[in-house]
């Protein structure tokens, strides 16, 4: 049985740190749902066939609409995230991605050519959170001082912050240790309510913008793709996910499927998931595809969605279980109640999903992804997209880091001095204990390094480590 929280005093303490009306009611509409039970579970019984989707490869040659939408195209990363699972307490977009360039950069400098190739003005606008908008405001003043929105248009946005709360009795968490640990943001989702409150819904719109590209500033596969902008101008569709393949790597994620009581699409998280039905919602052959974060938006379409449920969209409601200092086990147990953006795909009749190849989906989550993207695994292109390299068939290797000895990015930096090896043939990598890297390393096939011992181990420069090989 979940606690009755008091309503006035959640109310309270979100006006007294300036949280916009139109958050509160959204948040106490959450509260209320998680307080009656209602935990956000979706049922595999509750569930349609998804049904053949189309496949980015097969859309006809639309370069027409393209090229008129483009004009009216704005570009939306979110940007909101800590590099916390890399030791970092700043926001993961500044750290070192490929060429020594960061993520930011990378996004910038993507932004930059397409406004030159597209001669269009796209407005690039981050959703940063409380914790990541002054880093990334001032990384981008520093390292690309002449980088503008056209029209006035601000360079980002912010995500709000709902309360934590405590999880028995469901009022506001208080931790005097780091107040700032009393907050954290409502999900991705909040970006519906922060192009409302912000008013930049209705300025894009002004300016003559129609359609949004939004995706992940840790996905460098996101590149705004034109064929794909031309299908959602030339078809009016008012929203579309891109979605790929789900492998076993990917099965504890979560999946695109179809409401069998509406036939709308559906996008159903891990936490949704009925605990008795792990098992199913894991089976990549049953629940094939899932979300890459990369949403196509039509700007009118969701002004008048928005206009149509009070600004208030009901969003199937995640309820994530916590202690308010991450890292202190002792510390409080509090609830999060969050929602997902891409869930709003049930919130638009005729809403669809395209199958995109791995490539659009390259986002960076700890340093085993780092690893790989450093690598000669992927390649920056002219167009600054970040892509598996063109000799490699395969999907990425499986590589698995000593969280012991890599997990932090500083670490990792130490361990990898000279460079990151070469991972283009290789199928899996696992390293066990302390092993750092020489210049020109090369490794092919499944390789298992161990270092048992406290002394850390060096792999010389130009070494080719292969199938047997241990360290």
């Amino acid at each position: 049985m979940e606690p009755r929280p008091n309503e006035a005093e959640i109310r309270a303490r979100m006006a007294a740190d300036g949280v916009p009306a139109l958050v509160v009611a959204a948040f106490l509409q959450n509260v209320r749902r998680w307080s009656a039970g209602e935990l956000g579970a979706i049922p595999g019984a509750a569930l349609a066939p998804l049904g053949r989707l189309p496949r980015l490869e097969e859309l006809d040659d639309l370069d027409s609409a393209g090229e008129t939408a483009i004009a009216r195209t704005v570009l939306i990363k979110l940007n909101g995230g800590l590099g916390t699972s890399m030791g970092l307490e700043r926001a993961k977009s500044l750290i070192v991605a490929k060429n020594g360039l960061t993520f930011l950069d990378v996004v910038v400098r993507q932004v930059e050519f397409l406004r030159q190739r597209c001669r269009a003005p796209l407005p690039l606008l981050l959703m940063n959170s409380f914790s990541t908008e002054t880093d990334s405001l001032s990384a981008l003043a520093e390292r690309h001082p002449g980088f503008a929105n056209p029209g006035g248009l601000p360079l980002s946005f912010c995500q709000h912050r709902v309360p934590k709360l405590d999880a028995a009795t469901g009022v506001p968490v208080r931790w005097p240790d780091n107040p700032a640990l009393e907050w954290c943001p409502p999900g991705h989702a909040d970006i519906y309510h922060a192009l409302q409150t912000t008013g930049l819904l209705d300025r894009l719109l002004e300016l003559g913008f129609r359609y949004a590209f939004v995706s992940n500033s840790d996905n460098l596969g996101a590149l705004l793709h034109m064929g794909i902008l031309a299908h959602v101008a030339a078809r009016r569709l008012p929203f579309l996910m891109e979605v790929t393949a789900r492998t076993e790597c990917d099965r504890k994620g979560g999946h695109l499927a179809r409401d069998r009581a509406t036939g709308r699409l559906l996008l159903r998280e891990s936490a949704q998931c009925p605990a008795d039905e792990t098992a199913d919602f894991q089976d990549v052959r049953k629940y094939a595809v899932f979300n890459t974060n990369n949403l196509w938006l039509d700007l009118e379409a969701l002004r008048d969605m928005l206009a149509g449920c009070g600004g208030l969209p009901e969003l199937p409601l995640i309820v994530n279980r916590k202690t308010v200092d991450p890292v202190r086990a002792d510390s409080p147990a509090v609830v999060q109640l969050e929602a997902a953006m891409g869930a709003a795909i049930a919130c638009f009749e005729n809403a669809a999903a395209l199958v995109v190849p791995r490539s659009r989906f390259a986002p960076v989550k700890t340093t085993n992804d780092l690893l790989a993207i450093r690598s000669d695994l992927y390649t920056l292109g002219a167009e600054h997209q970040v892509a598996l390299h063109p000799l490699r068939f395969a999907p990425p290797p499986d590589v698995r880091l000593d969280p012991r000895y890599y997990k932090n990015v500083a670490d990792f930096e130490d361990r990898f001095a000279q460079g990151a090896p070469s991972l283009l043939q290789c199928e899996s990598l696992r390293i066990d204990g302390d092993i750092r890297f020489g210049a020109g390393v090369r490794i092919e096939g499944a390789v298992h390094l161990r270092n048992p011992t406290a002394t850390p181990a060096r792999i010389p420069d130009g070494i080719r480590l292969h199938t047997p090989a241990t360290a």
